[in-house]
């Protein structure tokens, strides 16, 4: 699938911060229709590794409201 030539301008026009914001509405775009993403057993495995991870010490990394404004993205 490739994506249309004009769509690619548009988006280099955006800010960072638009561009970063376009991501997450298409990331909330494709978890409203979650039930169709199908995972390897690898990224299951890793998945599980990640979560693990994160069980275990749960105070490591950041915050997304912190990791967005480090980014200079402001709501």
């Amino acid at each position: 699938m490739s994506s249309h030539p004009l769509l690619k301008v548009e988006i280099s026009q955006l800010s960072v911060a638009e561009r970063i914001q376009l991501a997450e509405d298409l990331w909330d775009s494709i978890l409203d229709h979650q039930e169709e993403l199908l995972l390897t057993e690898a990224q299951e495995q890793e998945l599980d590794r990640r979560l693990e991870s994160y069980h275990q010490n749960p105070t490591a990394g950041s915050p997304w409201e912190e990791v967005k404004q480090r980014l200079g993205f402001s709501q």
